[in-house]
């Protein structure tokens, strides 16, 4: 008999993974090249040549046991210094190797810092659309995810809603720019005004109030749009990064934390993270990535193929009288259930071979995700599919 808690899981299983295998069977059952896959954030371009030549180099030239051996659970010094150095180049930083975890991806940096900062009971603010699984990684740890409604005018988060639900409860508040799955980029701004929440609230309460940045999609930006750097903004912000998207390489299970000194208890905020790395089962993040990124931190993928996928989608889609707000960054396009029914809309678009994952999967009804991380040829054969679906909603003659 499997645990209650995983009795829930296994109930409220990923739709996004649900939809990505259907899209096997319909693959199968119609042909690959029939079949319009947008459900899934897997990166289309190719990792840079940067990356194969430093697996070759260290496999070759280094000593196997440092780079297939253990290390501590924080992960190299070296690697974790370059990376501070790196962020102190980019953000004018104060980094050093002590403020750098090193993870198994943003999803097992989220779980470790979760596990180092929640009791049972305590709230963590996710502002509404946000990543499906932040949910299931809060309850991991008994806490609670706190939802704000999503300002559908320009998914900006909801500044006001977020000083009525912080509560003494409060742990942390949870942030994703660019954004999982509406492309949005939090605006300077946003991010100073919703710091000043913050820091009212924790004097108010005399509460910890950590703010978690997370930014697999910190690279794909297409605009002059740059997203802010929120540890410069607020005192208590610890950053989650992964290089799943940046250098699409979402299958090694690489990224870091970023926990400043001037993070409230940041010596034991530290120390604990890094012993959860270890008995969460972690251990360590992949010995061979770390060092392999080490060597890649200025390297870029093709960020420009993102954008014309971007432009023709986004194109087809208004064309055919869709509405969606056009993305600066990440690769997922947000759209409008014409209806308002976005899992009627799903089943549709399913109709016409079309895979995307409904809204209400991101805590926000009356949408779509479109993952447009697939190749150009892809966009261009489901154009009939698209054009079919608008007109069975009255919205093309």
């Amino acid at each position: 008999m499997i645990s209650k808690k995983m009795v829930g899981f296994v109930q409220n299983n990923s739709v996004i993974r649900a939809m990505f295998e259907e899209g096997k069977i319909m693959a199968a059952k119609y042909g690959k090249e029939n079949v319009y896959d947008f459900s899934l954030g897997n990166p289309s371009v190719e990792p840079p040549k940067e990356i194969t030549e430093a697996i070759v180099e260290i496999a070759t030239k280094e000593e196997p046991n440092l780079v297939h051996g253990y290390m501590s659970n924080s992960g190299y010094e070296d690697v974790r210094e370059a990376i501070a150095q790196s962020l102190n180049g980019r953000f004018g930083t104060t980094f050093t190797q002590k403020n750098i975890l090193m993870t198994v991806g943003a999803a097992g940096g989220l779980n470790v810092i979760f596990k180092t900062l929640l009791n049972p009971g305590d709230e963590v603010i996710a502002f509404a659309p946000y990543f499906v699984e932040y949910r299931s990684y809060v309850r991991n740890y008994d806490g609670e995810i706190v939802e704000i409604s999503p300002n559908t005018e320009t998914f900006q988060p909801n500044l006001a809603e977020l000083a009525e639900k912080i509560t003494p409860k409060t742990k942390a508040v949870i942030v994703n720019t660019p954004n999982n799955p509406t492309g949005v980029v939090y605006t300077e701004e946003t991010i100073q005004a919703m710091a000043k929440v913050l820091c009212e609230k924790e004097k108010e309460l005399g509460t910890s109030i950590y703010l978690i940045s997370d930014e697999p999609y910190r690279e794909l930006v297409y605009t002059d749009v740059e997203p802010p750097y929120l540890t410069k903004y607020y005192h208590n912000t610890i950053v989650g990064y992964s290089f799943s998207k940046s250098l699409s390489l979402p299958g090694e299970r690489i990224g870091y934390l970023v926990i400043p000194d001037t993070v409230d208890d940041a010596d034991d905020v530290i120390a604990a993270a890094t012993i959860a790395n270890r008995i969460l089962g972690y251990v360590n993040a992949p010995s061979l990535m770390q060092r392999v990124v080490a060597k890649c931190l200025d390297a870029k993928v093709d960020v420009d193929t993102y954008r014309k996928n971007r432009d023709l989608l986004y194109k087809t889609l208004t064309d055919n009288g869709f509405t969606c707000a056009k993305p600066d960054g990440a690769f997922y396009l947000f759209v409008k259930a014409p209806d308002g029914d976005d899992k009627a809309f799903t089943n549709r678009a399913k109709a016409e071979r079309l895979l995307i994952v409904p809204g209400s999967s991101f805590a926000c009804a009356g949408y779509c995700r479109v993952a447009y991380c697939v190749s150009y040829e892809m966009i261009e054969r489901s154009i009939p599919s698209w054009e079919s679906l608008a007109k069975s909603y009255g919205l093309k003659g």
